[in-house]
């Protein structure tokens, strides 16, 4: 079983930069592909960015291509979430996902694979 913690979220200017982190536990997450999610109210959950546990190969959603990066530590414990520029429309709850695959993250997110563990989600409020 994974237990995932994110944390780093809060009140963020426009134009600013965001920085999350998401603490992983309770299995050899050798074999766990991880990603980061954001769901707005009222919209879909997205994807935007994961990291393949293959081989550390990357796939970024298309609405925050460029602007995001996911970076895990030596011993996969600890992935953090990093976007530049934060937008009003960048709002949501950002969620930190888990799935014991070796192609979930490299089908990229528009194949819709399923994860099966999530954090708690933490709060992105971007204003002024």
């Amino acid at each position: 079983q994974v237990q995932l913690v994110e944390s780093g979220g809060g009140l963020v200017q426009p134009g600013a930069s965001l920085q999350l982190s998401c603490a992983a536990s309770g299995a050899d997450l050798e074999d766990y592909d991880i990603a980061w999610f954001r769901q707005a109210p009222g919209k879909k959950r997205e994807g935007l960015v994961c990291i393949a546990n293959v081989d550390g190969s990357k796939r970024y959603g298309n609405s925050v291509r460029g602007r995001v990066r996911m970076s895990a530590d030596s011993a996969r414990i600890v992935f953090k979430l990093e976007m530049d520029g934060m937008r009003l429309e960048d709002t949501a709850v950002y969620y930190c996902a888990a799935v014991k695959s070796r192609v979930a993250c490299t089908l990229g997110f528009e194949f819709g694979y399923e994860y099966d563990y999530w954090g708690q989600g933490t709060q992105v409020t971007v204003s002024s």
